[in-house]
């Protein structure tokens, strides 16, 4: 397709060619500059290429691709440009292409990134581009000395006393044997009581190295990702023997990275035992339910003694003082008043679906460490509603106190922040604003025998309960965070997207006025709702009742007929067998996808075979053999160089990469087409099991075991389209 000269090119050829040799390699110059962007030389162009432009035009087969001049070549080259409209401009190409990288080094730091941008700069100035090694010596050069200013400027406004604390955390000592920087790697634990603690000491920890959101101020967030995974990726020995400036940066960028991620693992860990402790409270509350179940049964039956002998139309109803009498004997053959006024306050507590009430008992362990954690955080609201925070100081007020009762008005404040008084100097009264709790808690916190005061254990236990809701939903973020950060400081500014909008809506075919998109989009609603109406009455499987609930009837399997049983066992015995090693050498050959894979400084591999450990790094760690387990078994390698690649050369990004190139390759097969046209999608979850000690684990009911759930889109083609790692029962 891409190499089939079309009728306007082959006219405007025989009109410029004197030979069938000439118009052969004319067309196939044409073709691959219209394609690859430069001439090629015409004794690199695969033999595939030639034969099918050769058979388009005509020509008699053994006709050659050749100049009987380079003068001649030359002429048909300018042609082609003209013909084009590219413009063949070495000095200009590269200076192009250098104030493209230039800029994008500060935000890029991968080389092949900053090429193709400068590629799609040259594409836009009609230049003719100039060869791969050229540009490749640019990138490496410029993002050298961009960087190089960058580690300067990071080093700079760290000072001599925050390199000192950088440098320090490569040094080993005491009895571990361990430096600071491998704990400032090291990831959270699971959420518990004590672990609390522990978290909340690492972020004191972290803190304390030093002002790193400062030191790193203006560096884009991509740059700072890139270092960050350059320096975690190695160990104390590597870094120590990195330059001042580099090593510093480096570290500085890891540091700020850690500071962000100890803030994320504080408020998931926040998270997630208050759900855990929410969950506890609502299986206590089916407990509950369960055990009173006889005792509501009890009750019933006593009720209806009770109205048997009141009924006016029963047996006993003549007799109206002794009617009385008897039921009373019977309340007190059933415990007396007071005994059942007491079974229906138990039953009642507990008969809907309110688990407010136990929540606070539950809290009662983690209390205070979670109402440290809180305070340990910088929160922000995303909007003007302040509630939970404004609760959260306050309940942080009683923190000391153990009464059981606190008031529930503070203090009023404009809009500003700033104390109202009254009159009389003294501070304007409002009452606590828990507006955000639902009916259930609201009931929860109040004590109805002391008027204006609140339970403060249930006022506690509600505040933080909503703080965790509010941080998972994003109506509460965590400054210096980065999975709890407030998100709308990612988004563009309305006049940014206003500026950007036109070529937006012109690259993607949408008209950039609303009243346009309006029309486009009505009209493409109804030209799809006439196709359904009109394939209704074809369409067996989709039913629609009197009511007009759309309804799909459950599609039964065929047994397989003869000739499919007929073709899968002919094509059993004509497929070959395969290795997964063998297929992933075989598809690494052909697809190139480890060339994905590299050193996190974007640097060459510098391995003595790169293919050959790339696809031995990814056999070990796809079969989850390990390095150990591998290496005993695969001769060539060891564990240290296969652990080493994994660590140092592989990220999940770059996997995915990897990935994306398998996937693309396989949806230009015809068979995928026999399976679908990836417009339906099915989930799939499969569960994983991991280390017990960190944040992402749980025990799954369903699977058993701890870990956590591989949760996967699977598109009609069998390809995954959305992948991604989540707690069980989610």
């Amino acid at each position: 397709m891409f190499y089939t000269p079309q009728p306007d090119e082959v006219a405007w050829a025989r009109g410029v060619a004197g030979s069938g040799e000439h118009l052969l390699a004319l067309l196939v110059l044409a073709k691959c500059f219209g394609r690859l962007g430069y001439f090629p030389a015409l004794a690199e162009v695969p033999a595939v290429v030639v034969e099918h432009v050769r058979r388009d035009l005509g020509l008699a087969e053994g006709t050659a691709v050749v100049y009987a001049s380079a003068r001649t070549a030359k002429r048909h080259r300018d042609l082609v440009r003209q013909r084009l409209g590219v413009v063949r401009d070495p000095a200009g190409a590269r200076k192009v292409a250098a104030e493209a990288i230039r800029e994008a080094a500060t935000r890029k730091n991968n080389p092949p990134d900053l090429i193709n941008i400068a590629l799609e700069r040259l594409v836009e100035g009609c230049f003719e581009l100039p060869g791969f090694s050229t540009l490749d010596a640019m990138a490496s050069t410029i993002r050298g000395e961009v960087n190089a200013g960058i580690f300067a400027g990071i080093a700079g406004r760290a000072g001599p006393a925050g390199i000192g604390r950088l440098e320090a955390l490569l040094e080993v000592s005491g009895p571990t044997a361990k430096s600071d920087f491998n704990r400032l790697k090291k990831t959270a634990p699971r959420p518990s009581w004590t672990n609390f603690r522990v978290q909340l000491d690492h972020l004191r920890w972290v803190d304390g190295i030093g002002d790193a959101p400062a030191w790193v101020a203006g560096v884009a967030a991509s740059k700072l990702a890139d270092f960050a995974g350059e320096a975690e990726v190695a160990d104390a020995a590597v870094l120590r023997d990195y330059g001042g400036t580099k090593k510093a940066a480096l570290l500085a960028a890891m540091v700020f990275t850690a500071q962000a991620r100890a803030r994320d693992d504080v408020a998931e860990m926040f998270c997630r035992r208050a759900a855990t402790l929410t969950k506890r409270a609502r299986r206590e509350l089916d407990e509950l339910r369960e055990q009173h179940r006889a005792l509501t049964e009890r009750l019933v039956a006593n009720y209806r003694a009770v109205l048997e002998r009141i009924d006016p139309d029963g047996p006993d109803g003549a007799q109206h003082l002794a009617a009385l009498e008897m039921a009373r004997k019977t309340v007190e053959s059933a415990g007396g008043f007071a005994g059942q006024y007491a079974d229906i306050d138990r039953v009642s507590a507990h008969h809907g679906d309110n688990h407010a009430p136990l929540v606070a008992r539950h809290f009662r362990r983690d209390r205070a460490a979670m109402l440290a954690m809180a305070g340990a955080l910088e929160l922000q609201a995303t909007s003007a509603d302040r509630s939970v925070l404004d609760a959260l100081d306050y309940v942080r007020e009683f923190t000391a106190l153990t009464r059981d009762q606190i008031p529930d008005r503070v203090p009023a404040r404009d809009d500003d922040g700033r104390l109202l008084a009254g009159a009389a100097g003294k501070p304007v009264m409002r009452e606590l604003d828990v507006s955000f709790a639902s009916e259930d808690w609201r009931r929860a916190i109040r004590d109805r025998r002391r008027p204006g005061m609140f339970v403060r254990r249930h006022l506690e236990a509600c505040v933080l309960t909503y703080l965790a809701e509010e941080l998972r939903t994003g109506d509460v973020t965590v400054a210096g965070a980065q999975a709890y950060a407030n998100w709308a400081g990612q988004l563009l500014s309305p006049a940014e997207c206003a500026a950007l909008l036109p070529a937006f809506c012109a690259e993607v075919g949408l008209p950039a006025r609303a009243a346009g998109f309006r029309a486009q989009l009505q009209a493409r609603l109804t030209a799809q709702a006439a196709e359904s109406d009109a394939g209704y009455p074809d369409n067996a499987d989709l039913v629609i009742d009197e009511q007009g609930t759309a309804t799909l009837k459950r599609r039964r399997a065929a047994p397989p007929s003869p000739a499919a049983l007929a073709l899968e066992a002919e094509l059993t015995q004509r497929m070959p067998g395969r290795t997964l090693l063998g297929i992933l050498a075989r598809t690494g050959h052909w697809l190139q996808w480890w060339r994905r894979f590299g050193p996190a400084s974007g640097s060459d591999p510098k391995l003595g075979d790169a293919f050959f450990r790339y696809v031995l790094t990814t056999f070990t760690y796809g079969s989850n053999l390990g390095p150990a387990q591998a290496a005993r078994h695969i001769a060539g390698v060891s564990a240290h160089e296969l652990g080493a690649t994994a660590r140092r050369h592989v990220t999940i990004g770059k996997l995915n990469s990897a990935i994306a190139d398998v996937v693309d390759a396989f949806c230009e097969l015809d068979l995928v087409r026999a399976w679908g046209d990836g417009a339906s999608v099915a989930a799939d979850g499969t569960q994983i099991d991991t280390f017990i000690d960190n944040l992402l684990a749980e025990t799954s009911i369903r699977y058993g075991g701890a870990g956590g759930i591989a949760y996967h889109h699977i598109s009609d083609t069998y390809i995954a389209l959305f992948s991604r790692f989540i707690p069980c029962g989610v």
